[in-house]
């Protein structure tokens, strides 16, 4: 086999394994347990939050979801959406410090939406929705623990919070808060069940789409690069 074609197959296969790897990266990134939209306006009323729940075992299937909502900064009027196949329980908690609203002094409110019943196989997701009646304007930030449970017993705990900009391995589903009227605060306008499930699907995908177009080009200019330096390099010899 003359040596640039050798050159060229080497290049090739470097890059292929490369391509490889920034596929399997994306995958995994992709495949943690997510809150959508990623922002609400603060204060924000009568919305809806939908928890996207992957599947990441090969061999099990996801039977248990649970996502902990936070009491020290109150979600209020937490109303859980009817689910094919899942049953949802609710708990609710005594607030240590009770939240006053225009109807009233509010003394408890949902911690916790456990659901079950359902499974979610290898390859697929699940959305959970909770609607809710007002969230806080005192945070900029929400963040919903959730534990999710396998059918071989296997627990993954997407609890962690980011520290100084890294991402954690097992993120806890954070909602930003935003100033009302900022740009990102379109998103507390009330939505229809499905057209916020659309549009969380898009923003992922081009998302994705986004991010694995970068990652190709910058694997074929790499390949192309291994393969130029090569040919030169054994044009040289010959020489």
């Amino acid at each position: 086999m003359p040596a640039t074609r050798r050159a060229l197959r080497r290049a090739a296969t470097v890059t292929a394994l490369t391509a490889a790897s920034v596929l399997a990266a994306a995958g995994a990134a992709a495949a943690h347990v997510t809150v959508h939209p990623e922002s609400y306006a603060k204060g924000a009323t009568d919305g809806l939050l939908t928890f996207r729940v992957p599947n990441e075992e090969d061999t099990a299937a996801t039977t248990k979801v649970q996502v902990y909502l936070p009491t020290d900064h109150p979600v209020l009027g937490v109303l859980v959406t009817p689910h094919d196949g899942w049953t949802a329980k609710v708990t609710t908690t005594k607030l240590k410090t009770p939240v006053k609203t225009d109807d009233g002094t509010i003394t408890e409110a949902v911690s916790e939406v456990t659901w079950t019943g359902g499974k979610i196989g290898a390859g697929e997701y699940e959305d959970f929705d909770i609607a809710f009646g007002q969230l806080p304007e005192d945070t900029d930030q929400l963040t919903f623990k959730t534990l999710q449970t396998y059918s071989d017993g296997k627990v993954v705990r997407w609890i962690e919070q980011a520290q100084s900009g890294d991402e954690p391995e097992n993120p806890a589903p954070t909602l930003k808060l935003t100033a009302a009227g900022d740009e990102a605060a379109a998103s507390s306008a009330p939505a229809a069940k499905t057209g916020a499930k659309a549009t969380a699907a898009a923003d992922s995908s081009d998302s994705t789409a986004r991010g694995l177009g970068v990652a190709g080009l910058i694997v074929g200019a790499l390949g192309l690069a291994a393969a130029a330096f090569a040919v030169v390099r054994t044009r040289g010899a010959r020489s």
